[in-house]
């Protein structure tokens, strides 16, 4: 503690992300992509002016606004970019989630949530997930307060996802304060929300570049939802820094977006790696929970996580451990190529042996 910080900043608990190790291992830890970003990106690094860069970039990041607004078939003013989803959720957190009143969320859920919510000084209501550790939206829907609600969907770290008819009834019946769908991992086979933001104004979705785009280092972000919310997120951004997505991010997002075929076959072969993975886990007798995101959380009943953490870890290879009441066995499990996934598999093989 310093006696220069304020009391709201000795207060915090800051999030911690996965560990980023200068030696080479293989790395299941981060969620990343394990292939790269289209080659339209390359291009636009190859041939980006240099002298771009003496000037400020778009505020309103308008180029990209429209690319993603095509891509979703949605107008350029119900979209909203910022310097990776995570910072399009803390403007969330603060433009409408600061009302006095409880915020609804699922106990276990994306861990920056309630790093936001102590900043912020806004009071979390957590919901316990349900007996299959799905995200329990009858209970978010039953709360009454006037702040909101906020999943992941396809839900961090667990990886299940609702269907678009279950993320429906839910709006149905939350109409009066914001819904925020977190959709960071929604490209892996779930659903994705953003249609219903034409019939509920209330429902604000984000998503990142950095998982199925392959571009977790570019730090690229989105929102789309009703041009009321659009424009609290604007006045939030503009109350802040006005810009936040630098030139080469917006020239590399919009690239990116333009080649759906390299976007589908990748998103494809994490797809298919992850049910090897799972079946393969499975076959040393984990227990896998089921996963429509780039990630599988497993448990084995016979070993202790965090040994299998740390074993793991001797080997060269870094998966997620969460040293967290519910979660204290579970390892997350990042998929990564095919390669990758034997040496973790064959170095499982050891451990449990």
């Amino acid at each position: 503690m310093s006696q220069f910080w304020s009391p709201a900043v000795q207060a915090l608990t800051p999030y911690v992300p996965g560990e980023q190790p200068a030696e080479r291992v293989i790395k299941l830890n981060t969620n990343e992509n394990p292939y790269p970003p289209a080659p339209g990106v390359g291009k636009v690094l190859r041939e980006f002016a240099t002298d771009h860069l003496r000037l400020y970039p778009d505020p309103t990041s308008q180029a990209l606004r429209a690319a993603l607004a095509e891509s979703f078939g949605v107008e350029t003013q119900q979209v909203f970019a910022g310097n990776g989803s995570d910072e399009v959720l803390a403007f969330a957190f603060q433009a409408f989630f600061c009302h006095g009143a409880p915020l609804d969320v699922p106990t276990i859920t994306y861990s920056f949530y309630p790093v936001y919510a102590k900043l912020y000084g806004v009071e979390l209501r957590q919901h316990p997930l349900n007996e299959q550790w799905e995200v329990d939206l009858d209970a978010l829907a039953e709360a009454s307060s006037r702040s909101g609600v906020i999943f992941a969907n396809p839900n961090a770290p667990t990886g299940h996802a609702h269907s678009l008819a279950t993320l429906e009834a839910l709006l149905e019946r939350v109409t009066d304060r914001v819904v925020l769908i977190d959709e960071a991992y929604v490209d892996f086979g779930a659903e994705s929300a953003v249609a219903l933001t034409q019939r509920y104004p209330n429902l604000l979705v984000t998503g990142t570049f950095s998982k199925s785009r392959s571009l977790a280092g570019i730090r690229l972000g989105y929102a789309v939802g009703s041009r009321e919310l659009i424009e609290g997120l604007e006045r939030v951004k503009d109350s802040f820094n006005s810009y936040p997505v630098d030139s080469l991010a917006n020239c590399v997002g919009i690239a990116a977006l333009e080649d759906p075929a390299h976007f589908e076959a990748c998103r494809e072969r994490v797809i298919t790696s992850r049910e090897r993975t799972r079946s393969r886990l499975e076959t040393l007798g984990f227990d896998v929970l089921p996963s429509k995101a780039n990630f599988v959380l497993a448990q084995h009943p016979a070993f202790d996580g965090a040994q299998l953490f740390a074993g793991l870890r001797e080997r060269g290879i870094l998966v997620r451990h969460f040293n967290k009441a519910g979660l204290e066995n579970f390892l997350r499990i990042t998929i990564g190529t095919d390669d990758e996934m034997d040496s973790l598999i064959e170095a499982l093989e050891t451990l449990i042996r």
